[in-house]
Formats: structure tokens, sequence, C-alpha cells
């Protein structure tokens, strides 16, 4: 299910961290660990209930790579469910009526996901097989014996919507694949559309158009209606984004988002019936989403709250609110409750404690801890708490961003320091467990991840500031960035590098470009160097998207100069400070060409750059040998062009 935000197309999701020596400047040896020790830490998430309440199903890196794993509610015991050594696994739920479950898994990162099953005797079915296509799953139907999926096999440009009938019990599907999984196109998406969600009855199908980076409109179709055309949920005037959220579980209403009239976006209904409208829930922030338990009796909802996320719970008959107990360590996250029952799992995660998983039991209130995932060898005083601050930019404007102080760092012994560029354009830096930061500050680096204009998160207005001013205003933003962090007494503000992946890769390679001193060294990690060809070359599947990324960065056709002016591959000549380039062979969204030529134009100045690609990765690092790698590769770096220290 494809829905917010649009311009997540090229957002980074960080698989990498940080390593240094044993005894780095500043930082006492028996405080700081290396690479191996923060990766010993497992990330997880996800939690589906088995039929029989006696298990969840998540997905778990503990193997070295990501895998499908159950936990036993009883003991708590971790059991290892797919065993891929290669390839990302990651768990969709278990099945109604048995101990099946679903899967999705690419090559390599390539992005061309499929969905498979894995059957209680360990066989595992590809249930959208076919070249060059990718799968996502929508949801279970209310039979229980049939999920949505959408493909795009059909044309590569756009997703259509099947249901996939399952048997209903395990001596069923033992008469064979095709008898027991049978596939059926239920709507043929006519193109230009996002296909966003299905009803639980399979008969209304919500559909997201985007107009352009600033505009959106919703639309529903009734698949009971032999003419199927789409119903026009959001008539409106100028730049207003919608985006769908869910259907009602009776299939009554459609809940969707919209700013319309407020700078943040807030959850409206659509009544399937009388297409009357009511706005249900609002708050001085995002409402990032809103939905409800399997079995109808709950809504959550969740806010960003100044890159934090605020969790609500309400009786859905009611709309009481259930007062949640409040629990250490951070946001709560990733909620499921049991269908029909009283039992509640999620994860807490904060910026010093990884995400543990928690089971709540809704009658009591009572919760128990079901993981540890923090690597005990860590001393969780070790960590570092972010503080959110604000800074001045270029023109006055109040940038946010998160700001880590290492532990030890003064006056006297002054920090060195980085600034921290997230992907999109318009991703955001979020308060929350980051073993890769975590890492850097650890070994006694400053890190400051900003939240330039541009960035979602506080509100439409400054979310548009850098439309089609990349490298230009929102550069600024960060270079103003190092000039905050100059102003902290306990900040070298002599040695500065900036760091970013994705999107960040690009500002990282553009502050180099185009403002050759204002930063001591940079990190790219798969980062943009030529808008011209990376806008050319947008995979097939995110063609309902391609006007709307056209509209933030710029149409290749009509806009050439422009893009050109902007792209830091052009501008290489200008780059004089050391540069670390990282890379996936795979990388859909960022070629490797792009890191390719930007690394060769750099070493032509006789400028120190150092490049490492993995041969199986894609747009971000999911196999832990490579983000350790990575990693010893960071710190190495920012050692010898900060530091000064001899590399090993």
């Amino acid at each position: 299910m494809q829905r917010k935000t649009v311009f997540g197309a090229l957002s980074l999701v960080l698989f990498t961290t940080w390593s240094c020596q044993a005894n780095p400047f500043g930082v006492a040896a028996d405080s700081a660990y290396d690479a191996e020790t923060f990766f010993a830490t497992t990330s997880m998430y996800g939690a589906s209930f088995s039929f029989r309440g006696d298990e969840l199903l998540v997905t778990s890196d503990e193997s070295g790579i990501y895998n499908v794993y159950s936990v036993d509610l009883g003991s708590g015991e971790l059991t290892q469910l797919t065993h891929s050594r290669t390839n990302a696994i990651f768990a969709l739920g278990w099945f109604r009526t048995d101990d099946r479950f679903l899967y999705s898994s690419d090559e390599g990162g390539n992005e061309l996901t499929h969905i498979f099953v894995r059957e209680p005797d360990g066989d595992e079915i590809d249930l959208t097989p076919g070249e060059n296509l990718k799968a996502g799953f929508v949801r279970w139907a209310d039979d229980g014996r049939s999920f949505f999926a959408t493909t795009n096999e059909r044309n590569p440009q756009y997703f259509d919507l099947y249901r996939v009938r399952v048997a209903s019990n395990v001596r069923e599907a033992s008469t064979g694949p095709d008898a027991a999984y049978d596939k059926s196109l239920l709507f043929a998406n006519p193109g230009g559309y996002d296909l966003s969600d299905v009803s639980r009855d399979g008969r209304w199908v919500a559909l997201t158009k985007v107009r352009n980076n600033a505009d959106s409109d919703v639309y529903i179709v009734d698949l009971h209606d032999a003419d199927g055309e789409p119903i026009h949920v959001t008539p409106h005037e100028g730049d207003i984004e919608h985006s769908v959220e869910t259907f009602a579980p009776d299939g009554s209403k459609l809940y969707y988002t919209s700013n319309e009239g407020s700078e943040f976006d807030r959850v409206l209904s659509y009544d399937l019936a009388t297409g009357e409208r009511e706005v249900v829930f609002e708050a001085d922030w995002d409402v990032i989403f809103y939905l409800f338990s399997r079995d109808g009796r709950y809504v959550i909802t969740g806010v960003n709250a100044d890159a934090q996320t605020v969790v609500r719970l309400f009786e859905a008959a009611t709309g009481k609110e259930i007062s949640l107990p409040e629990i250490p360590g951070g946001d709560v996250r990733g909620i499921s409750i049991e269908n029909g029952g009283d039992r509640m799992a999620f994860y807490v995660n904060g910026d010093s404690s990884p995400s543990n998983l928690y089971l709540l039991d809704l009658s009591t209130m009572e919760y128990e801890r079901m993981t540890d995932t923090l690597n005990p060898e860590i001393d969780p005083a070790a960590l570092v708490e972010s503080v959110v601050v604000r800074y001045p930019s270029f023109d006055g404007l109040g940038i946010p961003a998160l700001l880590y102080k290492p532990h030890g760092a003064s006056p006297l012994e002054p920090a060195p320091a980085v600034v921290l560029v997230h992907g999109g354009p318009g991703g955001q830096s979020r308060k929350g467990y980051r073993p890769d930061v975590q890492h850097l500050v650890n070994h006694g680096y400053a890190v400051l991840a900003v939240n330039n204009r541009g960035s979602s998160g506080y509100g439409k207005t400054f979310h548009h500031m850098d439309d089609r001013r990349h490298g230009d205003v929102d550069l600024k933003d960060c270079i103003w960035g190092r000039r905050f962090l100059e102003s902290l007494d306990w900040v070298d503000g002599d040695r500065v590098a900036i760091m970013g992946g994705s999107y960040g890769g690009y500002m990282v390679c553009a502050a180099l470009a185009f403002e050759p001193d204002a930063f001591d060294a940079g990190i790219d990690i798969f980062g943009v160097t030529n808008w011209l060809r990376t806008l050319k070359s947008i995979p097939p599947w995110w063609a309902d998207f391609r006007d709307a990324l056209y509209a933030e960065m710029g149409d290749p056709a009509t806009d050439h100069d422009r893009l050109h002016a902007s792209s830091p591959l052009f501008h290489a000549k200008n780059i004089t400070k050391p540069l670390l380039v990282v890379q996936g062979a795979n990388d859909p969204r960022v070629l490797q060409a792009e890191s390719d030529e930007m690394v060769e134009a750099v070493r032509a100045n006789g400028v120190p750059v150092e490049y490492i690609l993995f041969e199986d990765e894609g747009h971000g690092f999911r196999v832990k040998e490579n983000r350790i790698e990575a990693s010893d590769a960071y710190v190495e770096f920012l050692n010898k062009y900060l530091r000064g220290a001899p590399a090993n």
C-alpha cells in the first residue's frame, strides 16, 4: 500500500553506523565501543498475533540480515523462521487460521519486491512471480480466506489490485500452490493514480492522484458498479494535499488527511453513502497515521510532534480516549492489537534505547517488556539523548535540528562535529534510536541532524520553501548549521564535516562543489550528483509521482539549465575537500553511475577521495557486515581528515 509522502522517493533509511579505533580522541577507552559491538544490537519491528494468540510474528536482523522470527508470548523466546543469508526478508503477517505466514523480499536491494507464503513444513512459495515485477501487500480481506495485493505486472508504470485466495487450512493448501493461492484481478489501474487502499469487503478502492508536490486528490471506485468510474472525494481549488488513511472496518466511510485550511495534516471522514465530510481528528502538528484495530474496536492515532511520535488510543464506538500507561525509554511505535482480545503489542524506541517489544493488557493496563535489543556489552549510560534545537539561518528563519553532545565534550576538550542531512527531498530527522549516530557520538563527534527548509513535519509553508531552489536555500541552512555549531563553546568549530545519504548525499556534494570552504570534509552515501540523469531514470513504478517530483525538483525536458546548474557533478572541479563516497550497486533510485562519475571527477582534482561499492546492496544497507564495513570507513575517514589521525 503506497501512501505518504510522495517525496520520500529519494529518502534514506540509514542502515549504516559508525566506528573508530579503540581509544578515540577525548573518549575514555573503557566507554568507547567498536562497530561490531554496536551492530550486535538487534533491529526489530512489526508484530502480528498468531491465530492461537500465543506468538507474535516479527522482523529482526539478529541473524545479520533481516529475517522473519516468532516471539513466544509465554517465554519471550525468539525463533527464526526464515533463513536468508543474502536477501532481506520482511514479515507481513500470520494467516488467520493456521501457522502459515506472508513475507516480502527483493533481490539484493533492487526494490522489486515479491510476496511469499511460508508453509508450516518450511516450503516457501512466490505468490507474485514474474520478471521485473514489483508487488505490495495491502490488507487481509474480512473473510480471512483472501488478501489484497498490488502488482505492476500488467503495466510496469501502474499498480493494479488483485485478490489472492488462500486455502482455508493447511490440508487444502497441500493440493498445490495453483489451487491454494489463485490470484484474480479486481481493479485495473487506468493510470495516473496511486492505489492507496481497499475496503475489507473488497467493494471500495481508494486512489490518490498527485498533480504536483503541493496538490493531490483522493478518489474512490465502487467495484460493484459496472462502470467503475472514479468518484472525486476531494474537489478543491488551489494547492492542497490529500492522502488516504484507511476505510472504516464496516466499509461505511473513508478516512483521509488534508491540509486544507491548515498548516498541518488533519483527518477527515467521507461517508460513502451520503458523501458527507467531517473533521474527526486534528492536532497542532501533522497527523501521520489514523487506523483501526483488526476487530474495529479501537482507533489508533499518531502525531509527528516536533520530530517525536505521540500515539493515542480511542474506543471506536464512543470516541473515548484510553489512557495508556507511561513507559520510559522513548516513543510508542508499531502498535498491533489482538483480534477480539485485550492485548496490545507495541515497541518503545528512544534516542538511547533501540526498539523493544512490549505486551500490554488493555483490561488491566499491566505490561511487560518482551525483548532487550541493546547489546548487553553497551553501557546505556554511554549513549546520548538528543536535544531539539532551533538556530537562525541566513534570512533569520528558525531551522529545527537534533543536537547530540558527546560525553566529555567541554570548552577544554571541544568536539569535532558533523552536520548530518536527511534524505528526501522532504524527509525529516526524528527522535529515536540510531546506532549510526550513537556510535559517532560515542567516539567524540558532535552531531547536528539538520531539518533544513523543505523538510516535512513543520507545516506546509516550511515544507515548500525549497521548491526548485535545491542546492541554494537548503544548502545555506546546512552551512548556517555549522555556524550554530561554531557558537557552542564545547564544539571545535574548525573541524566540521557534512554527511548525508540519498538527498542528503546530494547536499554533501553540493556543499563541497558550490561552497568549497563551508566544510572540512564530506561523506556522500549514494547521493544524487546529476539531477538530469536521476530524474530521467525514475523507476517505472514511480510513474504516478513523476509529476510531483518534477514539480519539486524540475522537469529535465524544460528545466535543463537549472538542473545542470544545481548538479554537483558538473561543478566537481571546485571541490577541494576530502570526500568519502559509499554506494550500492543495485540502487534503482540513485544509480551507481552517479557515484562512479563523481569519484572520477574529484580525483581528477588531486583531492583525496575514498570509494566503497557494495555489490549486494541497493538504496540503504541491509547486511550487517556491510554496515560494519561502512561504519569503519566513516570514522576512519573522519579521524584522518578532521583529527589528523593516521589511518590503520
